[in-house]
């Protein structure tokens, strides 16, 4: 790994983030949270691009800060081109090719579902990186998926989510619940206190590695208008099972699938990767198959589940060695495969 200095930008969504890296070393990781977002529920795309517009200078000032390194001694930047929020991404994108040209530093575009996956090669994301190739559960508030992993940059989508993802499936049935945005979290917190196993809810039957969640939406939010009808104060007599029984569901749908892409295809080296990763039931659920499957798993780090540039320096990084470059003729893509 070389030493250059590289500049990551993240603004897919709402976070705004700047990272800078030096060989996989990460020496400042910034982010700035959007906090209105929680009174409408869910991110409002206009409402995020302002945000980034007012964020993203500091953030970035902050991370060199942070990090002890002076503007001239970047030797590239970074920058999520997509997928995501288009306003959102215009800002980094427009921000990041700005200061390229005024550095006179080559540019780099990243995808933000690579990022993810390849954060594990971050130098304290885990003991050891994985080994190739590797399955790679990316779940997160916008994508599901079981991702093939058999270079840096040869991955191979094996399953996805035909409808919701497995993050919006706990932020809507949050909603259900009256639960502030974004939910997963609360419901992760709520389902420590409670029992798993106290209410069940209807879980798909796909053949292959592909996922849905709509299904389990639609049975619980049926489930609690019954017993709301029966008892007013259910929801509130109940949160903590209720969390913990859907988090149940939501985990076993995920690793069941996980588990049967890892046998059928005899591999071993299994990661998990994007926000949902934070969750405390399916960290548990991978240490419990190192232990029942023999699996050499990789969980990362807290900074690194959730939007963070740190991973977008990393994916630079790589390809600054390999000389990919991009210029200024390139445009931020809502859309964007892996």
């Amino acid at each position: 790994m070389s030493d250059s200095i590289i500049l990551g930008i993240e603004s897919s969504c709402d976070d705004t983030s700047a990272a800078i890296i030096k060989g996989n070393s990460i020496l400042s990781n910034i982010a700035a949270n959007q906090a209105i977002h929680k009174e409408y529920g869910g991110v409002v795309p206009e409402l995020a691009s302002r945000a980034h517009q007012q964020n993203i200078i500091p953030v970035v000032e902050k991370s060199l800060t942070k990090a002890n390194i002076q503007q001239n001694a970047i030797s590239a930047i970074g920058f999520t081109r997509g997928p995501g929020l288009l306003g959102s991404l215009l800002v980094g994108t427009s921000f990041a090719k700005s200061l390229a040209m005024s550095l006179d530093v080559p540019l780099i575009e990243v995808n933000h579902l690579q990022a993810h996956i390849l954060a594990h090669f971050i130098e304290d994301a885990n003991p050891m990186p994985p080994k190739f190739p590797f399955l790679c559960l990316t779940v997160s508030g916008g994508h599901t998926m079981i991702v093939l992993v058999k270079d840096y940059f040869d991955m191979e989508i094996i399953g996805k989510t035909t409808d919701d993802a497995a993050g919006e499936a706990f932020d809507k049935i949050g909603k259900i619940f009256d639960l502030d945005y974004p939910a997963g979290p609360i419901i992760d917190r709520l389902a420590k206190e409670g029992n798993p196993d106290a209410f069940k809810f209807n879980k798909p039957k796909l053949e292959n590695y592909d996922y849905s969640f709509s299904g389990i939406k639609t049975s619980v939010l049926y489930f609690i208008q019954k017993e709301v009808r029966k008892d007013p104060d259910f929801i509130k007599n109940n949160l903590n099972d209720l969390c913990a029984s859907v988090q149940k569901a939501i985990i076993e749908i995920l690793m069941n699938k996980l588990e049967k892409a890892a046998k059928d295809l005899d591999i071993s080296e299994v990661a998990i990767a994007g926000g949902v990763s934070a969750n405390s039931a399916l960290r548990k659920a991978m240490e419990d198959n190192h232990e029942k499957l023999g699996w050499n798993i990789y969980i990362p780090k807290f900074e690194y589940t959730t939007d963070n540039a740190a991973m977008i320096a990393m994916v630079a990084q790589l390809k600054f060695e390999r000389g990919e470059f991009t210029d200024l003729r390139t445009s931020a893509t809502a859309k964007y495969d892996l």
